[in-house]
């Protein structure tokens, strides 16, 4: 997901602020509110933060949500000590349906990034997952996605190396973005840089090559595109990690 550190520190800010704000504001009415529908309202708050936030702004929205309605929504009244059962049941659902749906929302919200909406694109990925899913070998799987990826990419070439992580070359993350040393560039600029580029292919967390991309210099290469380009990247290990317990031999 791309970072923009001046909204996570505000959906941080956000997280504590919010849940404060909304308790203090339920506060004169918490004689005729039950627990459990100001826990709700609190909820609502967790997921507008985490949905315009990180994950970390979604769990402190949550853990903040909680301990507000403990102070201010619980009795006894102004302590972080909750008298009635029931009270702290509530207290308790509340911490763990926030972190719930905080991470619920802050994964949609990348998936939203993530959408493919060119249908050309959809269609490689769609090429790709029933070659996968038809058992056909690992190699075979290796051939079409570096033909895939040199036409999505606009790349000079592509070669997969099987198993080799020699050097430290630029690497195309995720998130869409590249690393180069301790630099990494931000996903959204529309273009590779000059130098060869590493992509992954892994499953299961398990490492079984990488494509060297080699870049077209000045060539325009969108987030989507490189975010289609991972995840065939994703599926060249699915297939041969799928080799690897076939005892089938991968590419090499």
């Amino acid at each position: 997901m791309p970072k923009n550190p001046r909204r996570d520190l505000l959906a941080l800010a956000a997280a504590i602020v919010a849940p404060l704000a909304i308790a203090v504001a339920l506060t004169p009415f918490r004689g005729t509110l039950s627990a459990a529908n100001a826990a709700l309202v609190l909820v609502v708050v967790v997921v507008a933060v985490a949905a315009n936030g990180s994950r970390l702004a979604g769990a402190l929205a949550a853990l903040s949500a909680a301990a507000w309605f403990d102070l201010f929504l619980t009795q006894p009244y102004g302590q972080f000590t909750i008298a009635a059962p029931a009270d702290i049941a509530t207290a308790v659902l509340l911490l763990v349906v926030g972190l719930a749906v905080s991470q619920l929302a802050a994964r949609a919200r990348r998936l939203h990034l993530v959408t493919i909406t060119d249908a050309d694109q959809l269609a490689q990925i769609e090429r790709t997952t029933a070659l996968v899913q038809s058992g056909a070998e690992s190699r075979v799987v290796v051939d079409q996605v570096r033909a895939q990826l040199v036409d999505l990419l606009h790349l000079q070439g592509c070669q997969f190396e099987y198993g080799k992580l020699l050097g430290h070359p630029a690497r195309l993350e995720r998130d869409g973005s590249i690393t180069q040393g301790r630099a990494r560039r931000h996903p959204t600029r529309d273009e590779l840089p000059d130098e060869e580029v590493e992509l992954r292919a892994s499953a299961a967390g398990q490492f079984y090559g990488r494509f060297m991309l080699q870049p077209t210099p000045g060539a325009a290469v969108p987030l989507q595109a490189r975010l289609v380009a991972v995840t065939l990247a994703d599926q060249t290990g699915a297939a041969l990690d799928a080799a690897r317990s076939d005892g089938t031999r991968g590419p090499g």
